[in-house]
């Protein structure tokens, strides 16, 4: 599969060697060329190895960017279809996965302002260069890409290296880095920080290829291939299984998919080689999980960074009031269906009609094992709304987490990451919990080849989604979900092994402050209902400021957790996205290292939503100056 391009008339560039990787980037920065750059950049590299090396042309009606989808394609309702629903070519799912990536992320509806107001989708040709990559220790590879345009100037030498948003592919930040960095003529590198899209169908003994092609297990190549217990069935999710906590490697993966940019420069351009870590310009940016990625990668950066910008990033730190994503999902899961039936006006979708019986159940059933008190639901409700105030919830918050409350998304973070944070493998998880394609009635099934061949493509990297689904093999009535929600809950706050083996998981991935002297500026939405800031950026930043560190914090009020949700019409007129803020950063921090201009100032930024039927204004959005 190494060295396939993306289907006729494109130009077809050679596999590079391992070997040669391994001692570019050992290379990469003995020598100095370009712009001079400031002390304290690396002066050596540890040599680094590279597999599956794949190379490939974008231009004409397939870019880099949008895949020749345009804002147009982009916005269609259905995903780009493959031609052989159950063999696409790497070319087709290449393009459904930017499709999908960028819906994911971003708000392209009609009104929503992208593409006229703020952020591009402009055609940017060049090519791609895709790899895995190992971080010492962790069993299975992650995948870099770096995008270089044909406009990379090579005198400027600007690379922004992002990671996926959430559990993404490769692709998760095209809409974060690529959108900002590629129509600007900088190349932009990419991880999926471990996790990923990659599943693996234990049923059928097929995994993804470095193209996005399912193959054999025997045929090697694989991105995943997990340990197979005999008679496992259903399909493994690498995030959940790989053993390897990607979270606690978050900051190293950054740092290697900008070691592989700099080794895939001296390839597209040989006679500007070497590109290194003092003559390139290297800006780590990245949102939610991506953002905390690029935070890690600060801590331990020994001056491959210039800069670093983190939009609304899971970050957890020792103190603060800081709060482990494990520790207020769980929570969450548990309290919050019951909490917000005291919350009235919330958004819609989800419908309260659809959700308010379950939720009163949740209610009931808390009542009935004595965790809240109340004779009705509206007392049990305010029980509940309390105890998530007292534990440092916010009305915004509360409100805005209706969506992964409706969504179910709060049981699917945990089931996933209580598997990642134990290291726990195929067959052993400690609640019991499983993936698999599910049958109308919810019962497990054998995947199709055409649910298999969109994996890679369709996939968030966290089930329920892309026809795979979660086993619970401890539903109950009356509350099907509950059993599960509390196993899952005491692996934090339960006294078993598997509570201390998911804890120190989840202490693995603590942050520090960034290294002294390097420009970071976090961005945060003050109406985040999923990583909500009080227990994620304000704490970060006290940190570094208390170690002595700059860090500038824009907080954004009326901005939630997922622009992409902001093409729901209720959502549009509520909350304004958060994107814009997360770009503007990226505008000032490049001035700042490339003509001197002041670091941006922290503010309270007070935006103002569009309102019902209204498109989104520049002046709204109040960006600082």
């Amino acid at each position: 599969m190494a060295g396939d391009c993306y289907g006729g008339g494109m130009e077809k560039l050679p596999v590079l060697p391992v070997a040669t990787l391994a001692l570019t980037l050992l290379c990469a920065a003995c020598a100095a060329h370009g712009p001079a750059r400031g002390p304290g950049r690396a002066m050596t590299e540890s040599p680094m190895a590279f597999e599956s090396v794949r190379a490939t042309v974008h231009r004409g009606d397939d870019d880099l960017l949008t895949a020749g989808l345009g804002l147009d394609g982009l916005r269609a309702p259905t995903p780009p279809a493959f031609a052989d629903e159950t063999k696409p070519t790497p070319a087709e799912l290449r393009r459904r996965a930017i499709w999908s990536n960028w819906r994911g992320i971003a708000d392209l509806s009609p009104g929503g302002g992208y593409g006229d107001v703020y952020g591009s989708v402009a055609s940017v040709p060049g090519r791609e260069f895709a790899a895995y990559a190992s971080v010492p220790g962790a069993t299975h590879p992650h995948r870099v890409l770096l995008q270089v345009p044909d406009g990379f100037d090579a005198g400027k030498r600007c690379l922004v290296v992002a990671a996926s948003s959430g559990s993404r592919g490769v692709y998760g930040a095209i809409a974060v880095g690529g959108a900002w960095g590629l129509p600007k003529g900088c190349a932009v590198a990419y991880t999926d920080k471990g996790a990923g899209t990659d599943y693996f169908d234990l049923d059928a003994g097929l995994g993804v290829g470095v193209d996005g092609r399912v193959g054999q297990l025997d045929a090697g190549g694989l991105a995943f291939a997990p340990d197979q217990p005999a008679g496992a069935g259903g399909i493994a999710v690498k995030h959940a299984h790989s053993k390897d906590n990607p979270e606690s490697d978050w900051g190293r993966h950054v740092l290697q998919a900008a070691g592989f940019a700099l080794a895939m420069l001296d390839e597209a351009f040989p006679e500007a080689a070497p590109f290194t870590f003092e003559n390139t310009r290297v800006i780590a940016t990245g949102i939610s999980n991506g953002g905390g990625a690029v935070l890690r990668a600060a801590e331990i950066d020994d001056g491959r960074l210039d800069a670093v910008v983190a939009g609304e990033p899971n970050v957890q730190v020792e103190g603060y009031g800081s709060r482990a994503l494990y520790d207020y999902a769980t929570e969450a899961a548990l309290w919050m269906p019951c909490a917000l039936l005291h919350l009235e006006g919330l958004p819609q979708p989800p419908l309260a009609a659809q959700v308010a019986p379950s939720w009163s159940q949740r209610c009931a059933v808390l009542a009935g094992s004595g965790v809240v008190e109340g004779a009705d639901t509206a007392a049990r409700a305010k029980a509940a709304y309390d105890h998530l105030r007292a534990r440092g919830w916010t009305d915004e918050a509360l409100r805005a987490g209706v969506l992964s409350a409706g969504f179910d998304l709060w049981r699917a973070v945990a089931v996933t990451y209580a598997s990642a944070y134990g290291r726990y493998g195929v067959g052993q998880h400690p609640c019991g919990y499983s993936f698999a394609a599910q049958a109308a009635d919810g019962s497990p099934r054998k995947a199709t080849d055409t649910e298999r061949a969109a994996w890679w493509a369709d996939g968030s990297g966290i089930p329920p989604g892309a026809g795979i689904g979660i086993v619970d093999a401890k539903r109950a009535a009356p509350d099907p979900d509950l059993p599960g929600l509390q196993c899952l809950r005491a692996l934090w706050d339960g006294g078993s092994a598997g509570a201390d083996r998911v804890r120190r998981g989840i202490a693995e991935t603590r942050a520090s402050a960034p290294r002294e002297g390097l420009p970071v500026v976090v961005v945060h939405g003050a109406d985040d209902g999923l990583l909500p800031m009080g227990f994620t950026s304000t704490p970060y930043v006290a940190m570094a400021r208390e170690a002595g560190r700059d860090v500038r914090y824009w907080q954004v009020r009326h901005a939630q957790h997922f622009d992409a949700f902001l093409g729901l019409p209720d959502y549009a007129s509520r909350y304004v996205p958060l994107l814009p803020y997360v770009y503007a950063a990226l505008d000032r921090v490049s001035a700042h290292l490339e003509a001197g201009a002041p670091m941006p100032a922290d503010a309270v930024v007070a935006a103002v939503p569009r309102g019902a039927g209204m498109p989104l204004r520049a002046g709204s959005l109040a960006i600082p100056p």
